[in-house]
């Protein structure tokens, strides 16, 4: 697990100015920070909601001096073919943003399409194992409220590995601690989420 500093938060989360970096994001990073060897001047990053794709793409954009489009795959195909043609001619780097990889978008225009097709995509994973256990770390401590120090591996073992499942849950811990000014135990947390609709998301672990 490692970090790059970034003047921006995490997904927004939190206050902190550090992107987390795991296997699960890492090949992706690279890629932004080498955009000067790209073989074209476009790419395309994708990733879960959350993950902190739009996060990358405007440091990316900070560095290079590049052009972001967000939520590439819902833009006007037109506006798309005239960006990735104004990369190539004026050499500055674009970088679309989707959520699902671009073979699944649904392209009407022939030329767009095999352009898009002739790009680099890198993608942003779900978290892996490491990265899971420091943004719940990360999300418990945003709101100052104190945990028990085996709730971050407690909560790893039962909810849904993903970067929308552990904001979503760690905002709830968060607030439950604020509004009853307790410790976040592990008995709270099972009783907050199971009150929520959160527990069980997996199966019980039988060893606890």
């Amino acid at each position: 697990m490692s970090q790059i500093s970034l003047p921006f938060d995490w997904a927004g989360q939190g206050k902190g100015d550090h992107f987390l970096v795991s296997d699960a994001n890492r090949i992706a990073v690279r890629h932004l920070e080498s955009w000067r060897d790209w073989r074209l001047s476009v790419s395309i990053l994708t990733g879960p909601r959350l993950s902190g794709r739009s996060t990358l793409a405007r440091q990316f954009a900070r560095m290079s001096g590049g052009t972001v489009i967000d939520d590439a795959q819902g833009q006007d195909e037109h506006r798309l073919f005239h960006a990735w043609n104004e990369a190539q001619t004026q050499c500055r780097p674009l970088l679309m943003i989707g959520q699902a990889p671009p073979a699944q978008w649904t392209v009407a225009l022939p030329d767009l399409r095999s352009r898009l097709a002739a790009v680099s995509h890198v993608a942003i994973a779900e978290p892996d194992e490491p990265l899971a256990r420091a943004l719940i770390e990360r999300g418990l401590a945003s709101a100052g409220a104190y945990y028990a120090a085996d709730l971050p591996d407690w909560l790893l073992r039962r909810i849904e590995r993903s970067y929308a499942a552990i904001a979503a849950v760690t905002r709830l811990l968060d607030e439950a601690a604020l509004s009853s000014g307790r410790k976040i135990s592990v008995a709270m947390a099972k009783e907050a989420l199971q009150g929520a609709g959160f527990l069980p998301i997996l199966p019980p672990d039988p060893s606890h």
